[in-house]
């Protein structure tokens, strides 16, 4: 059986990301998945920069977002993020984020990047090698 790999984040609304209401802009929902994404990258060496130094950049292209309870100004947002194995040339992540106060799920969502070769933004069609070791590592293969 596979290691699960997640890591969680807490991240405090601020006045800037909500609407005169109050409520948290649904838009901010995909900037917190991006936060629980740099804070799993943190934990396990799978940074931008890191993937950036070994050649290669992964672009979004498919993300998806379920709204379930509004955040609001002040809130406490805590995003946990899972990275989701699969051996094609992607990283897939799925998210749940909760209301610290209420402990209420508030959105669930994912997304999926691809690997493009960092000078011709080439699509890679086989798991870069760094990528391979990555997961090996982590015993994901």
């Amino acid at each position: 059986m596979q290691p699960v790999l997640s890591e969680s984040a807490e991240v405090l609304i601020r006045f800037n990301e909500a609407d005169p209401l109050g409520i948290v802009w649904h838009g901010h929902y995909i900037r917190y998945f991006e936060d629980g994404r740099e804070a799993f990258g943190s934990k396990y060496r799978l940074r931008y920069l890191d993937i950036f130094e070994h050649g290669y950049t992964v672009p979004i292209v498919n993300v998806e977002c379920n709204y379930k309870r509004s955040l609001r100004y002040g809130d406490s947002v805590l995003i946990e993020t899972r990275y989701i194995p699969c051996e094609a040339a992607k990283m897939r992540f799925e998210y749940t984020l909760y209301n610290v106060a209420t402990k209420e799920v508030v959105c669930t969502g994912s997304s999926v990047q691809v690997f493009l070769d960092k000078q011709e933004s080439a699509l890679q069609l086989t798991v870069p090698p760094f990528f391979t070791e990555w997961k090996k590592q982590w015993g994901l293969i």
